[in-house]
């Protein structure tokens, strides 16, 4: 009910005609312009904030107005939640006001902060921002009178630099490093003052600061973090939050240009002796956030007393071991400083759970920097790759980070870690739960997980994609409800209960071990699968499973336009039937470039491939995938592709399709209309003439079953479901077959042309055989050539 309210409000916001919004604006002009501002104010600026934001172009509103917005955003004295709404309206509408709000810059922290978001985000050139700059860079440089600093300037000063990395110069970065290392290494060690009552006959009295603590309650015996605790906080202290916060992004944008081997010299000697000053700017900065993060992973190993603290200590663990490898990229020598402390904090975080994202930054680590200290990383990959997707595929967050990491390193992860292209089971998880966010993920980082040796294993995988999300569903209930709960497995519904069932018997433990399985090459054979889709069938309406039917198809595709050298298997087909359709769409749409690619596939395949191609129910399942392989045999059964192609084999496919014909084309007078269409009695009457020049003792055969194609095509049944021009069709094809194949070796030639006839030669050089056979049967065709025989 509340969305549809919502839907609605935003409809008419979107609707709303240019001559009601000037009305509406006039309104809101007389109603800023009155002393004390009512409700019926508030109310009208919170309805044309929804109006400016509801599309995606800027609304133009009068000039009068958006000057009168400008003069409440900068007004002291106005009541902070108008400021709010003006500078959301303001950054929503048109015209700009850069110009005019940086004109005349407030020294007032909190309209500072609104002004700037306001041109930060209409702001179109550097240009546009400088005098923004310069007055933030001036607050920062001078202490205002009361000897405080503007909280609100860093948070400004990272967003400017994101958008605008080059608007600093030098000095100006000097300037800022040097600030950052105040505020990051010597803020103060006492709490805020904070304000008590003295009682109903004194006045409040300032209480003496109080020593901050530990998250664990032991007074802070170091320098102050943001792990540090207290009731509340002088300026400074704020400072550093906020510095801590941006240090990775300032990092980022302006400690790119590496370290000389006298300034690594120089880092490496500042950490044995107290020469830190006299380091420049940038690398004194590098020191200090080393030494931060340092003291950020000493803290997080003690115990929490509130939740929120705990929570904390895990976002710090990530940012500041993603802080020091960025160190570490930038000078090497901090390397040796920071493998030690890297090392004792993943065999802490290693065995527990709850510490799962932290390993991520911590093995992007070990990937950048392992070989630089010659540390084997090798149990932290398999660790992460093992374990983390199989037991936390059900957390959003780590899934999301997990897939990102991967996408990231993809190329690093294929040369230097050997069980990255092994775990794509475990990472096939993460997309079965969670397979709406991570769809364009999974596109992306699939082409990283084929390889030659596990290529069939994972198209078997990804077609079992819907599978794989059922048993993962099965597995968590399991885990949630014992076998002795009967009467709450019920309540999950009879279907589900049978499954849960199923999945708790021994007897079908290995299917489930298999689909389960953490990496390749494990656990059960795929023969087996028919019986797991029994087992599963009941959860097939799963909104999961629905999902993951979905998603495979696309998955299928970015896996056949990856492959090249990969020997892909047709033993699947009799199961594609039990996902859905769309499978054997797809595997149709990418069969030919297939055989193309490896046209010794249909002799490493013939029995399976015979088997599919000799049984006409398969004509009636799908028949769009049963035309390519037909085609595919036409086209790539030949000694020329293959030299394992032997006589027997071209005749025991001829005989299989043959029969395939025959039978679909008996003229009866109780058939059925023919439930397929011509194309493919044109395709199977192609193939048996291609394999019949191969093996021209065939010859007599396929022109017999080609002479009875007129009878069929003008028979009653096919002449109801069949047009005139589909007729004539098959009877053309037909009869061109059989003319053809009165001179076999011309018949060879158009029929089975050599498989370099591809190349461009064959097509332009006179010399070449394929011009001279275009002339020829160009020749045989003519009415008065002397080609024609007697």
């Amino acid at each position: 009910m509340y969305a549809a309210a919502t839907e609605s409000l935003i409809k008419q916001a979107r609707e709303i005609k240019e001559e009601e919004l000037q009305r509406f604006c006039g309104r809101i002009f007389k109603l800023l312009h009155t002393k004390d501002i009512s409700g019926d104010t508030v109310d009208s600026l919170q309805r044309l904030n929804l109006i400016v934001s509801a599309t995606k172009y800027a609304r133009e509103l009068p000039s009068d107005l958006v000057m009168k917005l400008q003069t409440v955003l900068r007004s002291s004295s106005c009541p902070e939640q108008l400021q709010v709404l003006c500078s959301s309206i303001i950054r929503e509408s048109f015209p700009p006001s850069v110009h005019s709000l940086c004109s005349d810059l407030s020294h007032d922290s909190r309209i500072f902060s609104y002004v700037a978001s306001v041109v930060l985000t209409q702001a179109g050139n550097k240009e546009d921002v400088m005098p923004l700059c310069h007055h933030l860079l001036k607050s920062l440089e001078s202490r205002l009178s009361d000897g405080q600093i503007s909280r609100h300037a860093l948070p400004i000063l990272s967003k400017m630099i994101t958008v605008y990395p080059e608007i600093l110069t030098d000095d100006q970065v000097n300037l800022v490093s040097r600030k950052l290392v105040d505020w990051l290494r010597y803020a103060s060690m006492q709490q805020g003052a904070s304000m008590s009552s003295g009682g109903f006959f004194s006045g409040p009295r300032t209480r003496q600061p109080a020593p901050l603590t530990e998250v664990d309650g032991v007074v802070m015996g170091n320098f102050f973090t943001v792990l540090c605790v207290g009731q509340s906080y002088t300026e400074d202290q704020w400072m550093n939050m906020h510095t801590f916060s941006m240090i990775k992004s300032w990092l980022l944008t302006y400690d790119t240009d590496g370290t000389t081997n006298t300034e690594s010299v120089m880092s490496m000697v500042s950490a044995t002796s107290s020469s830190s000053r006299l380091l420049p700017p940038k690398e004194r900065l590098r020191e200090k956030a080393f030494e931060y993060c340092q003291r950020l992973i000493e803290q997080s190993d003690r115990k929490a007393l509130k939740k929120t603290d705990t929570e904390l200590q895990k976002a710090c663990i990530v940012e500041s071991v993603s802080i020091m490898d960025i160190i570490c990229g930038e000078d090497p020598s901090y390397v040796y400083r920071a493998f030690p402390c890297i090392k004792a904090l993943y065999g802490r975080l290693n065995g527990d759970l709850t510490y799962a994202r932290a390993l991520l930054p911590i093995a992007q680590f070990y990937l950048n920097h392992s070989e630089t200290a010659a540390v084997d990383s090798e149990a932290v990959f398999c660790q992460l790759f093992s374990h983390c997707p199989a037991e936390q595929f059900n957390e959003p967050m780590l899934a999301f980070e997990f897939v990102q990491f991967c996408l990231l390193n993809a190329s690093v992860l294929q040369d230097r870690v050997a069980n990255y292209r092994q775990s794509f089971p475990n990472l096939l998880k993460f997309l079965a739960w969670n397979s709406s966010g991570l769809i364009a993920e999974f596109v992306e980082l699939l082409p990283s997980l084929i390889a030659p040796d596990t290529a069939i294993e994972l198209l078997h995988t990804i077609l079992d994609l819907p599978c794989l999300a059922a048993a993962l569903d099965l597995q968590q209930r399991s885990a949630c409800y014992h076998a002795s709960d009967r009467p709450t497995w019920d309540q999950q519904g009879e279907k589900v209960a049978a499954c849960l069932d199923a999945f708790r018997q021994p007897f079908y433990r290995g299917l489930f071990l298999y689909i389960l399985r953490p990496e390749a090459g494990t656990g059960d054979t795929i023969d087996r699968l028919k019986m797991l889709h029994e087992i599963l069938a009941d959860m097939a309406e799963s909104p999961r499973v629905v999902r993951c039917a979905q998603v495979v198809p696309v998955l299928l595709h970015v896996y056949f336009n990856t492959v090249t050298q990969v020997r892909v298997t047709n033993e699947r087909s009799g199961h594609l039937i039990h996902y859905c359709d769309f499978d054997c769409r797809v595997f149709s749409a990418h069969l030919q470039a297939l055989c193309r690619l490896h046209p010794p596939l249909i002799v490493d395949q013939s029995r399976e491939i015979l088997e599919f191609a000799s049984s006409p129910a398969n004509i009636y399942s799908k028949e769009d995938f049963y035309t390519h392989v037909v085609w595919v045999i036409g086209e790539h059964l030949s000694v020329s592709y293959d030299p394992r192609c032997r006589v027997e084999l071209i005749t025991s496919f001829f005989e299989s399709l043959e029969a395939v014909l025959f039978e679909i084309t008996q003229v009866r007078q109780s058939a059925s209309p023919p439930r397929f269409s011509p194309r493919l009695i044109t395709v199977l009457m192609t193939t048996l003439a291609k394999l019949a020049t191969r093996s021209q003792d065939l010859i007599p055969r396929v022109s017999l079953c080609l002479s009875k194609m007129r009878t069929f095509a003008h028979s009653a049944p096919v002449m109801v479901c069949y047009s005139e021009e589909d007729t004539e069709e098959i009877i053309t094809r037909a009869h061109e077959l059989i003319n053809l194949l009165k001179l076999p070796n011309v018949a060879q030639f158009v029929l089975a042309p050599s498989a370099r006839g591809d190349g461009p030669r064959w097509h332009r050089d006179t010399n070449a055989s394929l011009p001279q056979g275009m002339r020829a049967v160009s020749g045989l065709l003519h009415r008065h050539s002397s080609f024609l025989p007697t």
